[in-house]
């Protein structure tokens, strides 16, 4: 009996640490199989006041998922804004940005608690849902930035579509208040043509005709905005309540087309004004007269919404973004949205690391082995 007295607590011991043991490697295989996802989109906070602020990138041209990121840092890092940056990407792969991907932005529900958007997207066929986000911001009647392609912001080809009023080429068939899309009816204007020469002609801001003291204006001066992309062609006058703040002045370039600078041989110092198109030699048409708005503001009403307020600019691509005088406008527009005071001289430094490159369109291949990931912006920021 002595023995057996013994006996039973070794058993009992060496069967709790097998026990033991076994649960431990079990835990430690449970947690090594536990992957965190990746972010799908960027998130940045503010001041405990700070409004919020979502940036919708999605274009496949004009790198918006460039220069949105920059533009969120610039607001939450000097003035304190809380800021979201949602990026086109494949579903079968979150976390992954694809401008090319035209059917997927992930976060577009956090459209319910913004104060603003900031929408540079091209072309986009997003799924119901997610239209549903963008249709019931617009109808609060909340403001709205579009830069650039957001004047054709989306396109559904399929003719029954039920989104399908929102594109670009919608004739107001069944809803004539939308005739033109979404581009036209909120922003002022849909896509209509590459008024200077793509990639050899830029775009010098001048402050338009009775708006030097408007709020969006303030410490800009003629010259101050300028940007590698072309002047976009419009029809005038815009609609509406529409007031011009920048015409767009279409420059020459002085130097040589170079295909692998990030300005495409363009410079800020380019002092040439254009007298025609050098893309239509035999066109006898000056771009300059007269010249384009590029940056504008308007109220804007879909039907059975609110009223709100718009500014849109035709300037505003990754590059063009590398002019003071561009990052102080956008800035300067989003207290105007926000209905706050524009401050004197916004501070617009770039904020972290603003990896550029060339505006162009890019193939699926060369997205796929780029493989760039929302994980990648981020850590620019750092």
């Amino acid at each position: 009996m002595r023995t057996l007295t013994y006996l039973v607590p070794i058993c009992f011991l060496f069967f709790s640490a097998c026990q033991s043991s076994s649960s431990g490697t079990e835990t430690e295989s449970q947690e090594s199989e536990t992957v965190e996802a990746p972010p799908q989109w960027m998130e940045l906070v503010g001041n405990a006041n700070g409004k919020n602020v979502v940036l919708v990138s999605g274009d496949e041209e004009y790198r918006s998922e460039e220069a949105l990121p920059q533009l969120a840092r610039i607001l939450n890092t000097h003035h304190g804004m809380n800021c979201k940056v949602l990026f086109a990407q494949d579903p079968e792969k979150p976390g992954v940005v694809n401008p090319n991907y035209l059917h997927n932005i992930p976060g577009l529900e956090s459209l319910a608690d913004a104060d603003l958007m900031i929408l540079f997207t091209r072309f986009r066929a997003l799924p119901d849902q997610q239209m549903q986000f963008i249709e019931d911001y617009l109808k609060s009647g909340k403001p709205v930035i579009g830069i650039r392609t957001s004047t054709h912001a989306f396109r559904f080809k399929d003719k029954e579509h039920a989104w399908r009023h929102y594109g670009n080429f919608y004739e107001g068939e069944e809803k004539p208040e939308w005739k033109d899309g979404f581009g036209r009816l909120v922003l002022g204007e849909k896509w209509i043509s590459h008024h200077g020469h793509h990639k050899h002609q830029s775009t010098v801001g001048i402050v338009a005709d009775g708006a030097a003291e408007h709020p969006i204006m303030t410490s800009i001066s003629d010259g101050d905005i300028w940007g590698p992309t072309d002047v976009y062609g419009v029809r005038l006058p815009l609609p509406g309540d529409s007031q011009p703040l920048v015409l767009g002045q279409v420059t020459n370039r002085k130097g040589e087309f170079d295909q692998d600078d990030l300005n495409y041989g363009m410079r800020p110092t380019d002092d040439e004004v254009a007298t025609k198109n050098s893309a239509k030699e035999d066109d006898e048409g000056n771009p300059n007269d007269p010249m384009m708005p590029v940056a504008w503001v308007k109220s804007y009403q879909v039907p059975g919404g609110s009223t709100g307020k718009t500014f849109a600019a035709t300037i505003g691509a990754s590059t063009d973004m590398q002019s003071e005088g561009t990052r102080r406008m956008y800035v300067n527009a989003v207290y105007w949205c926000l209905d706050l005071p524009v401050p004197e001289n916004a501070k617009v430094d770039v904020v972290g690391k603003f990896d550029l490159t060339p505006y162009q369109f890019q193939d699926d291949e060369y997205w796929e082995s780029r493989n760039l990931t929302v994980a990648d912006i981020i850590a620019l920021g750092n």
